[in-house]
């Protein structure tokens, strides 16, 4: 008579191991962002092969990485308030969005690059159909540009903001207010128009 062994249950310091080499692999990765396996192995205080029993590759592990980063993002954009006028939600989306990826700018910007950018675009789903709908109804009364489609200028707001966090220095005072005009100009405030969208956020209690 032949007996079954029970399943095992997976090692109780594995999820503690796997969130250790995400925590590691950030701070790492935000001191040099072309850290190797190795390097992020040695800062978790793994092997390299234990590092890839959690992990296929760097890749993989920059993946997860954008996934445990997202919920806070699409967070921010759950919280727009309706209530306020199109360019002025899109400001302090923008506002809020920029002070939360500054703490991270360089993780953020290895989540934005050209290699990572449509997993990324995944995982913010919930942000990205935010700035869609703030263009519509931006469009719909006339305080957003109406010269290109919807889903254009959505996209086009997302590449600025793309490119604002990948080339911004984040220490820099101005770097706060550069990435909102920018994001306004691309949804076609004048500066002026800007000017008095910024005045109301500075202006915020």
């Amino acid at each position: 008579m032949s007996t079954t062994a029970p399943a095992r249950r997976p090692r109780r310091d594995a999820a503690a191991n796997r969130a250790g080499i995400l925590s590691a692999a950030a701070t790492t990765l935000a001191h040099d962002p072309h850290a190797s396996i190795d390097t992020i192995a040695r800062a978790a205080g793994l092997t390299r092969r234990a590092l890839y029993g959690h992990f296929d590759d760097r890749d993989a592990l920059l993946r997860e990485l954008i996934d445990a980063g997202a919920p806070r993002f699409n967070a921010i954009a759950d919280a727009v308030d309706a209530t306020d006028p199109a360019p002025l939600a899109l400001a302090r989306l923008t506002d809020r969005l920029w002070t939360e990826a500054a703490h991270v700018q360089v993780a953020a910007a290895l989540a934005l690059d050209e290699t990572h950018v449509e997993w990324t675009a995944a995982a913010l789903a919930p942000l990205r159909r935010t700035v869609a709908e703030l263009v519509r109804r931006g469009q719909a009364d006339g305080t957003l540009r109406t010269d290109v489609a919807t889903p254009t200028v959505a996209r086009l707001i997302e590449e600025t903001a793309r490119v604002v966090v990948t080339r911004l220095d984040a220490s820099s005072p101005d770097a706060r207010l550069l990435a909102v005009r920018a994001v306004l100009s691309i949804a076609g405030l004048s500066w002026r128009e800007a000017d008095a969208v910024l005045l109301s956020l500075d202006t915020e209690p």
